[in-house]
């Protein structure tokens, strides 16, 4: 194949996500204070969207793309504001810093596909449920808890029906929760390592990707 695009970052990237509508335009960020969003047809940035932190750890696009989330590694003894951060795309404006009070960081972050929810990973051994629409307020009769996350990238997702919460564990296994009451329904003994990933298929609900700290990716049906 040939590369389309090609650019040089002053900083690490650890994050990159797409525009849900815009197919040429992607946001990336990682070990630095900016996150910014390019144009693959010019290979230029677009826009710059500064949060004053270390790192960002994950970057959610809301439903049509106008808003979007990042999570950063900005929590101190004193305060969590800035774990995550709302942005408003076209303007480049920092629409809320004030989601998540916990002092834990959130390594990634998931779109529910039919409601207007998102999930954070926290630190905190456990996934926080938002609201996805403004004040991005965060649902506190939901928790679901049971795996670990200990400092690891560990992603989730939701089922492409809603009905399912997916989450690695840092002890290498795979936890499955019922999205609405927040039951663990099944736990699979998957690596030996970390288990910082896992994924559904998008067509096929029964199939599920794995992968852990050291690099093993498994199928599972």
């Amino acid at each position: 194949g040939k590369q389309i695009f090609s650019s040089k970052t002053e900083y690490r990237i650890s994050a990159l996500k797409f525009h849900p509508t815009e197919s040429n335009v992607f946001i990336c960020g990682g070990f630095s204070p900016e996150v910014k969003a390019w144009d693959l047809r010019t290979s230029k940035v677009l826009r710059v969207y500064k949060a004053a932190v270390q790192q960002t750890l994950d970057i959610l696009f809301l439903p049509e793309g106008r808003e979007f989330l990042t999570s950063t590694d900005a929590v101190s003894r004193d305060s969590a504001d800035r774990t995550i951060v709302a942005w408003d795309f076209q303007s480049a404006a920092k629409v809320s810093n004030q989601i998540f009070h916990e002092r834990y960081t959130c390594p990634s972050l998931t779109l529910h596909p039919k409601e207007s929810v998102f999930v954070a990973q926290t630190n905190g051994n456990y996934m926080a449920l938002f609201s996805a629409l403004r004040p991005y307020r965060i649902k506190k009769k939901k928790r679901y808890e049971g795996h670990k996350v200990e400092g690891f990238a560990v992603g989730c997702e939701f089922s492409p029906d809603g009905t399912l919460l997916v989450t690695g564990s840092s002890d290498g296994k795979v936890f499955l929760y019922n999205y609405h009451t927040s039951r663990i329904i099944r736990t699979l003994s998957a690596h030996k390592e970390a288990c910082v990933s896992a994924i559904f298929h998008p067509v096929l609900p029964s199939l599920l990707a794995t992968c852990d700290w050291a690099g093993e990716i498994k199928i599972w049906q």
